[in-house]
């Protein structure tokens, strides 16, 4: 049977499916082809054009022909740290070829690609979907070679990392790096239990326990989790549907990986409780791509609870329906945001959508549907089990319980950190093993970069509000390099609808790169405090609304920095040098350059 037929048989022909289909496509021929475009095509009664505009959209799908083994090669601001510009060479030189291109044998493809969840084990790689960590000039010496001889990518894994990481459908060299495991997340939890005392209680309960414990939204946001399940309850409608945010790209953020490798039970207990506080039957996993070596794994977990009678039909022996299927990405920044996650899971590009209707109002296959983050749902599970008395107990009044941080950069221990809400910047500082410390970037890119001066500032939604990610840098970094990543990020991560995203973070940067090479004056300055206001007010969604946070809050906290770059006397300096253009034009033409013309 021709493999493009049976993979549209193996997903029984569902349209939603159609990125599953396609990486599996590409996995099985190394490229999306006319043909397999055109059979997809005819299949969903689509246009061409609807194929194409999906593959285009994702960094990890290809109409062009890729090679036997095809590298993504981590180009965050950690793995820059790292090293990972020596490894990038070593690739170029093992390989033969520069990135963005495959070798002439056409073995290897090299490509960059924005952060991979590996922010506390850099430089890393993703190599056929196996991660490479830790990597320098003499791991990638050694892998290039076995790729010559045509040796299996998984195969070439050395040695597995902690935990789940060693089970045997995993096999990764990932590390949890679980440096302080607190109370709800790394705390008691029998699976089942949770379920099995939900379904003792009414939905409407279940909902008022949620509220009483204040638990706000662990993706970033902090929106009241029994407030969305309880607007998703009461909208009226044949189906309602609950998808778990495992779509975490944010730079620097990987605590939910480590939950997924270690904790995947309370995770999807959590979707089946919310399933039930608001009348789903069904639950949707979304998966980053970058995860998808653990998806056999979360499968197997999977088949598991329903054998245990906690996921499927008559839950712990109830009239309660639920299941749970995973779909995943390929590669896109902007589906961590709801309403583009959604368009992502019907087989769409990631496109957010206008607002209002909300996801709680038309979702998924314009059903009501809750989107909550992993740690969100996890945290529902424990709630259940130990009551929201307890959860308050924890934390500040504002914001109760704990959260969990992934921490990386210039300190001595890594890692994921599970702790109280209301701890101080300079707290966790000393509790990670940071030293000389010149800025803490927390809750990503898209975060807030904190001086010295802000050190005793809180961890907590009322104060510095974050979705886990902590990057610290130490005063041998070039805070203007730091800057320039994130904006890199930024504008290649745009999914390009709106104008103020997709055009004005490409002149937020040129302004920025002018005032970076000393040609900036106090006007520019202004400029560019101006214009990222103006993109975070017109943006279309979340993501050109934080945007341009790296130079806005680098602003704010670093003043003098800038300061510093700008010639203070002059009121305009172009940009374009005119003398040193005609300067080139003579050399090139032959003619004679003068300087300085007189004119009389």
């Amino acid at each position: 049977m021709d493999i493009i037929k049976r993979i549209l048989q193996k997903y029984g022909k569902d349209r939603t499916r159609l990125i599953d289909i396609l990486k599996e496509i590409q996995a099985g021929q190394g490229i999306i082809s006319d043909k397999a475009i055109e059979s997809i095509a005819k299949e969903f009664k689509i246009s061409r054009a609807e194929v194409e505009g999906v593959i285009s959209f994702y960094h990890f799908l290809s109409d062009k022909p890729l090679g036997k083994y095809v590298v993504y090669l981590n180009n965050s601001i950690t793995s820059e740290m790292a090293g990972r510009e020596k490894v990038a060479r070593a690739l170029e030189k093992e390989a033969g070829c520069a990135f963005g291109q495959t070798s002439p044998d056409g073995l290897i493809t090299l490509f960059e690609t924005s952060c991979i969840g590996m922010n506390d084990q850099e430089p890393a790689a993703i190599i056929n979907g196996v991660v490479f960590t830790c990597l320098n000039e003499e791991k990638v010496k050694k892998i290039v070679a076995w790729m010559k001889e045509g040796k299996d990518v998984q195969e070439m894994v050395e040695e597995f990392g902690d935990g789940a990481n060693q089970h045997e459908l995993v096999k990764a060299m990932v590390k949890n790096n679980i440096r302080k495991p607190g109370p709800v997340l790394f705390g008691d939890y029998t699976v089942g239990s949770a379920i099995t005392k939900a379904l003792k209680m009414s939905p409407e309960a279940i909902i008022e326990e949620v509220k009483k414990a204040n638990l706000l939204g662990r993706g970033g946001a902090g929106f009241p989790t029994g407030l969305k399940w309880e607007f998703c309850r009461k909208e009226k409608s044949p189906e309602h549907y609950v998808i778990c945010n495992a779509d975490e790209g944010e730079p620097g953020t990987f605590k939910d990986r480590v939950l997924l490798t270690e904790r995947p039970e309370m995770v999807f207990e959590g979707m089946a409780i919310a399933g039930y506080a608001v009348g789903a039957r069904l639950g949707i996993l979304y998966l980053r791509h970058e995860y998808s070596y653990l998806r056999n794994y979360l499968q197997h977990i999977l088949e598991r609870m329903r054998q245990q009678g906690f996921l499927g039909k008559n839950i712990a022996d109830k009239s309660f329906d639920f299941d749970i299927e995973i779909k995943s990405g390929a590669g896109a920044y902007v589906c961590g945001e709801e309403s583009a996650l959604i368009e992502s899971a019907e087989g769409k590009r990631g496109e957010p959508r206008d607002r209002p209707p909300f996801p709680v109002q038309k979702g998924f296959l314009n059903q009501p549907t809750t989107v909550n983050n992993v740690e969100t749902l996890a945290t529902a599970t424990q709630i259940i089990i130990h009551g929201a008395g307890w959860f308050r107990s924890m934390g500040t009044p504002v914001s109760a319980g704990t959260k969990l941080l992934s921490v990386s950069g210039d300190c001595e221990r890594p890692g994921i950190y599970e702790v109280e809400f209301g701890l101080t910047i300079k707290e966790l500082l000393e509790m990670v093993g940071a030293k000389d410390t010149l800025a803490v970037q927390v809750g990503g890119p898209s975060g807030q970069c904190i001086s010295e001066s802000g050190f005793g500032r809180k961890i907590c939604y009322s104060d510095l509000a974050t979705g886990g990610s902590i990057i610290i840098f130490n005063r041998s970094r070039d805070l203007f390099s730091i800057v320039r990543n994130f904006l890199d990020f930024f504008i290649e991560e745009s999914c390009g609808w709106c104008v103020p995203c997709r055009a004005g973070n490409v002149l937020l940067k040129k302004k920025f790169e002018k005032i970076a090479s000393g040609l900036g004056t106090r006007q520019d300055l202004a400029e560019l405090e101006a214009w990222g206001k103006i993109i975070k007010s017109m943006s279309r969604c979340g993501l050109g609304q934080t945007s341009p946070n790296p130079i806005l809050t680098t602003l704010t906290n670093f003043r003098e920095l800038y300061e510093s770059r700008i010639n203070k006397e002059a009121d305009f300096i172009p940009e374009f040098d005119l003398t040193r253009a005609v300067a080139e034009a003579c050399v090139l033409t032959g003619r004679e350059f003068q300087e300085e013309t007189e004119h009389a």
